[in-house]
Order: structure tokens, then C-alpha cells, then sequence
């Protein structure tokens, strides 16, 4: 029998920095979403829940207005991600997930000493590692530096016959 190795490199694609940013935002969502829905099992939420109370903050339309506005954010910038034109969608991620880190913090903070501290914390160690991710993917966006040739032939339509060659 003989004993053959087969070694082949994985072709590593490309992948745009739009694509890289809408799929962090949407694990940011999973993650999000899966911290409210596991606290569900924290002994009394149910209970609180069914007699109208959320944390500490009476279930009012307002509440479920507010709350479905906050989920909305990351909702949208999955889509944004993937739509907006490069510039726009630098500035809108970067302004974006720079707000969520100040309010992810305030989640933590206000599980400090609380029963289920540690899961909350966890959750929200997790959403900031996404949102500093989706931070740096938008700092980093690559940049195109037009050549001088570019500059000087890009009404002519000569742009796209140098870019060919």
C-alpha cells in the first residue's frame, strides 16, 4: 500500500470589506438577540415579564417602541453594509458601531453585582469584540489611488483600456 500525500492549497477569495461588515453585523444581532432570549430562564423574568415589568421599566408601547428602534440599528446596518456606497458606508459603520459601544457598556454596567453578572458580561465582552471588529474592517477600508495616467485619461475612456493591460 502505498502511502501518499496529498497536499493542496486552499484558494483564499477575496472577500469585500461590504460583505465583512454586514456579516458582522448580523453575528452582532445573533448576539444581541440570544443574551435577552437566554435571560428568559433567569429565575423570575418570566414572572416579571407576565406582571408588565422589564428589568425595571414598566411594558409600555414606548418600551416596545424604544426596544424595537435600539434592535433596528443592527437590523439595518446588515443592509446598509452591503448598499451604501464605500464612503457613506465608512462613515455610517464607524458612526454606528461607535454608538453601540457606549450602550453595550451601559448593559454591563448595570449587571454589576447582580445575580447573572458573568453571562451578562460575557454577552456584552462578545458584542464589543464585533463592534471593534466591524470598527476596524471601516478604518481599514482599502483606498484607490489613482495613477497620474488615470487622472490625466479618465474622461477619454482610456481608464478601463490601461486598467485591461
Amino acid at each position: 500500500m502505498r502511502d501518499r500525500q496529498h497536499t493542496t492549497t486552499l484558494l483564499d477569495q477575496h472577500v469585500p470589506v461590504q460583505a465583512k461588515l454586514a456579516a458582522a453585523w448580523t453575528s452582532f444581532l445573533f448576539l444581541y438577540v440570544y443574551v435577552d432570549i437566554l435571560a428568559f430562564y433567569k429565575p423570575g423574568t418570566v414572572s416579571d415579564i407576565l406582571s408588565g415589568v422589564v428589568w425595571q421599566f414598566d411594558i409600555t408601547e414606548i418600551w416596545a417602541i424604544t426596544a424595537l428602534t435600539l434592535l433596528a440599528i443592527p437590523i439595518f446596518m446588515v443592509v446598509l453594509s452591503m448598499t451604501l456606497p464605500a464612503r457613506a458606508n465608512r462613515i455610517t459603520n464607524l458612526i454606528v458601531a461607535s454608538l453601540q459601544v457606549p450602550f453595550a457598556a451601559f448593559n454591563a454596567v448595570g449587571q454589576l453585582g447582580e445575580p447573572w453578572m458573568y453571562f451578562y458580561l460575557l454577552g456584552v465582552a462578545l458584542e464589543v469584540a464585533l463592534l471593534a471588529l466591524i470598527l476596524r474592517y471601516a478604518w481599514t477600508w482599502p483606498r484607490f489611488t489613482p495613477s497620474a495616467t488615470t487622472a490625466i485619461h479618465s474622461g477619454s475612456g482610456s481608464v478601463q483600456a490601461q486598467q485591461q493591460a
